[in-house]
């Protein structure tokens, strides 16, 4: 092993040994993963499969097929020659689209979808030739770029979980009549005592690791590598999330209709969707409540606030404070006084319930701090899990950024500008993509994801 600031990564011919697909295991993923995305589809109503919650996307309908499509287009096709199962769905279910506003989005629609029966049919069929290819095909060969340490493989089997909670940001705006509650649902911390204090607590300056060398990791996306290391200035770093609590007296300040919070783009991005609070906000008798994926509750005051980009950076403004860069994040998750990095923020233990709200552990958010195993060595809390949190970072690649073999558009298709990283993990992250090196983006005004935020300011170091 070779150490690099205390973190201790795999050799190039160990990487490679380590990076043999074991098949039997890639097989019992690809089956769970499939389990877990047929539970979330059956919590939906039939006559929900072709309608669209978010008018930014297709219907269920799509996901539906694209998932098992793409393995199809990736994995099989681009990795193995395969000739495919079906092209006319092949190609329909090949990518689904990301418009910056309604009117592009309808544009794009898709005018008629296939039948139920047809798009059920061509999943089963996906499945069994995928599973077929996993157990006797050649699936880890440096003859093909695509099958190098099985990325063909890895690509297919986390994108499948990434899906599964673009999935839930969908189900989430469906009417609760088109869903069914699962028998052991229930809501954490939703009495109405108020948050922890806020507070924040200091990062001295240092370097902070992003990405991933090349051969230091089994899988990563294009966007992960390469590796790079950045000096960070000191900065102080809010403990805790900002919470609905929080976030309620900017929006009682009169936050909404002061544009001096808000960049002139986000400004009219605001007036366009004509909104005055988040989007998982809802107003009525009683007050504020909280729009749950089943229920709806009185607002959850120690839950983190999840609001756009736009809202986070408004906020900041209004505290006259601002939102941490990629770096600091980093810095403030994985730096430790000694000058060594931690694989995550706990430490180098694996990752186990008790460290965080991720993994489909629980549907909603839960208190902020409620997992004090999962702080940071500075005590930074919840920096993975109960929320994606949002940076001042617009998304791009790292120098040396290639595309990756597998799915080319990938990440080079969002280096727009107009796209913020993210990073953390929400409540229905997959254990899979939590790593340091794993990056998120959204649009600045996306209002659908879960994404919290906290606060930083720069300090001068004695």
């Amino acid at each position: 092993m070779v150490t690099r600031k205390g973190v201790e990564f795999m050799n190039t011919s160990q990487a490679m040994a380590k990076t043999v697909v074991n098949r039997q295991k890639a097989i019992e993923t690809y089956r769970d993963n499939r389990a877990r995305t047929e539970a979330l589809f059956r919590i939906l109503s039939q006559d929900a499969y072709y309608e669209r919650p978010v008018p930014l996307r297709h219907p269920p309908v799509f996901y539906d097929g694209h998932i098992p499509a793409f393995a199809v287009n990736s994995f099989l096709k681009k990795g193995l020659g395969h000739p495919g199962l079906d092209s006319d769905l092949e190609e329909l279910f090949a990518r689904g689209i990301d418009p910056s506003d309604q009117d592009t989005a309808e544009k794009s629609a898709v005018s008629s979808w296939p039948r139920r029966e047809q798009v059920r049919q061509y999943v089963q069929n996906a499945d069994a030739a995928i599973c077929q290819a996993l157990t006797s095909d050649t699936i880890e060969s440096e003859k093909n770029e695509v099958l190098h340490r099985g990325q063909g493989v890895w690509t297919m089997l986390e994108h499948e979980v990434m899906h599964q909670e673009t999935l839930l940001y969908m189900w989430h705006r469906f009417d609760f009549d088109k869903k069914t509650c699962p028998a052991n649902y229930t809501a954490v911390g939703v009495d109405q005592s108020s948050a922890p204090t806020e507070n924040m607590v200091t990062v001295p300056g240092g370097e902070a690791t992003l990405g991933a060398g090349l051969n230091d990791v089994t899988f990563g996306w294009d966007n992960e590598f390469p590796l790079m290391i950045v000096d960070v200035s000191a900065f102080a770093i809010d403990a805790h999330n900002v919470t609905n609590e929080n976030y309620l007296a900017f929006v009682e300040a009169g936050g909404y209709q002061t544009p001096e919070y808000w960049s002139v783009d986000a400004w009219q991005r605001l007036q366009d969707a004509d909104r005055s609070h988040p989007l998982f906000w809802e107003s009525g008798l009683g007050g504020w409540h909280w729009r749950g994926m089943f229920e709806r509750i009185p607002l959850p005051l120690k839950w983190p606030v999840y609001v756009t980009h736009d809202e986070a950076s408004a906020f900041a403004r209004w505290k006259r404070l601002r939102l941490p860069t990629e770096a600091e994040f980093h810095r403030a998750a994985y730096g430790t006084p000694n000058g060594a990095e931690r694989l995550y923020p706990w430490g180098n233990a694996e990752i186990d319930s008790s460290r965080g709200n991720f993994d489909f552990q629980h549907w909603d958010p839960v208190p902020v701090g409620s997992y004090s195993a999962g702080k940071s060595a500075w005590g930074v809390h919840d920096l993975v899990g109960n929320g994606w949190e949002w940076t001042s970072t617009v998304f791009a690649g790292f120098p040396g950024f290639r595309p990756m073999a597998s799915y080319p558009e990938y990440s080079a298709d969002f280096f727009d500008g107009d796209h913020f990283v993210v990073k953390g993990a929400s409540p229905v992250t997959g254990r899979a993509l939590i790593r340091p090196s794993f990056r998120n983006w959204f649009r600045p005004s996306y209002p659908y994801m879960y994404a919290t935020f906290r606060c930083v300011m720069d300090i001068a170091e004695r």
